[in-house]
């Protein structure tokens, strides 16, 4: 591995502001990519991981804020933590929307809020190292996160297939404006994890926990949806399904997710090496309901 120290691509910065969305699900189908329910529910997973993980995020991240010296760091962290609440707000929403079409959700949500809020929540730590220690391990956890959910965003800004296949616009926007989003903060939690701590070891350990997660629980979530779906006589979500969906474009590339691996672990990584504000910052331009609540924010002055 390369001894670089991270270099940030300055161009790719921008002030972070939380834009105030809403989405109309009544006319959203229960497999939203037509005639696909494997893509459909292993991206519903995202509906139930994200609300808790980011509510997390958010947690965590009012914790840290006290260490953080930057000031344009720190005002990245506030603009980081506004849009994050809205994003756990906006897939919160489409949970009654997948319960009105006979999904369920809570069976799988009870234990993903059980993942966040206990297992990686607030312990009963005496003041000091031992403190710090678990906070910092948290914040180098989101880090690795991050690092995933802005793989993510740029998979879905360009995800052509699902606009070919006739995916669901309002929930292609919703998918679209998260992503979006997600690569124009892809950088704040990997600096704030170099502002505090930056150390590689521990950077390595927690993108072993972190990536152990993620994959557990979206492989558990796609085969709960799958499982429990009404229209399925035998539903089923196997590692071969997702291989073979990635290669026809409807899910991330196996290949794309596991390259991406040791760009993350190198010395010298940055996010921002990675995906484009550009596209981000453009797609955010045209998206109804970013446009929507652009326009209600002026008429509310």
């Amino acid at each position: 591995m390369s001894n670089k120290q991270p270099q940030p691509v300055a161009s790719e910065h921008i002030a972070l502001t939380a834009r105030n969305v809403s989405f109309a699900w009544q006319d959203t189908p229960l497999h939203w990519v037509p005639g696909d329910p494997l893509a459909t529910h292993t991206i519903n997973v995202l509906h139930l991981l994200l609300p808790a993980g980011e509510r997390w995020f958010v947690h965590v991240y009012k914790q840290v804020l006290p260490l953080i010296r930057d000031e344009r760091l720190r005002a990245d962290v506030v603009g980081f933590i506004g849009q994050e609440a809205t994003h756990s707000q906006a897939h919160d929403e489409v949970l009654p929307r997948l319960e009105e079409l006979g999904l369920d959700p809570t069976p799988y949500t009870a234990q993903v809020d059980w993942f966040f809020e206990k297992l990686l929540g607030d312990r009963t730590l005496p003041p000091g190292r031992a403190r710090r220690w678990w906070l910092l391990e948290r914040v180098a956890l989101i880090a690795a996160i991050e690092h995933y959910t802005a793989f993510l965003g740029d998979w879905v800004l360009n995800a052509e297939e699902l606009d070919r296949r006739g995916a669901d616009p309002t929930m292609l926007d919703l998918l679209r404006w998260h992503g979006a989003e997600e690569v124009e903060h892809r950088s704040v939690a990997f600096d704030v994890f170099q502002h505090v701590d930056g150390g590689y070891r521990r950077r390595v350990r927690t993108w072993a926990t972190a990536f152990a997660a993620i994959v557990f629980l979206w492989q558990r979530g796609a085969r709960f949806f799958m499982a429990n779906d009404p229209t399925l006589d035998e539903g089923r979500a196997r590692l071969r399904d997702f291989h073979l969906a990635g290669r026809r474009g409807t899910l991330p590339a196996t290949g794309d997710m596991l390259r991406s691996v040791p760009r993350y672990l190198s010395r010298g990584y940055h996010p921002s090496q990675e995906g484009s504000t550009a596209q981000a910052v453009a797609y955010l331009a045209s998206s109804p309901a970013a446009l929507a609540a652009e326009h209600a924010e002026k008429g509310a002055k």
